[in-house]
């Protein structure tokens, strides 16, 4: 009797197999991606972008870009940019988006890059750049202005 029960619970059962989620981890596109995650920001007057090099101290993502906006309908705003301009230069979408409702800090994950936008108490509380202060790090308006140095020459 439990031969038949155990029979009849196997042949009805599926084996359903994960989708995979391929992402191109590599150094190179995943700091592209930093970049225009900064450069949506930037639009929307984001302050003080940073990015973080976390590939070497965490299995997170390659980089988290971390930035203020003032008030919650422009962190809204900030998160809304960033989407459009990775979605306009690499055709992705972000795999989880955290915080919209709440506006004081929202994540934006694409998985080898995270976006961080917080209001400034948030940013203050939390600290990430403190947290992950052996990661590199590099500013967006540093990173921005030796690019220009370097294409004027």
């Amino acid at each position: 009797m439990f031969d038949r029960i155990n029979t009849d619970l196997t042949s009805t059962q599926q084996t359903v197999q994960p989708t995979p989620i391929t992402i191109d981890s590599s150094d190179e596109s995943s700091l592209n991606l930093a970049i225009a995650i900064a450069q949506g920001a930037d639009e929307r007057k984001a302050d003080n972008i940073v990015l973080l090099n976390v590939e070497e101290v965490s299995y997170l993502a390659d980089y988290f870009v971390v930035m203020t906006g003032f008030s919650k309908v422009q962190v809204r705003a900030i998160a809304g940019a960033i989407e459009q301009n990775v979605e306009d230069k690499f055709g992705r979408s972000p795999l989880h988006i955290e915080g919209l409702s709440e506006g004081t800090w929202v994540l934006i994950d694409y998985g080898n890059v995270i976006a961080h936008i917080f209001t400034p108490t948030e940013r203050d509380f939390y600290g990430l750049e403190a947290f992950w202060g052996h990661a590199e790090k590099k500013s967006f308006t540093e990173l921005t202005a030796s690019t220009e140095l370097a294409s004027q020459n």
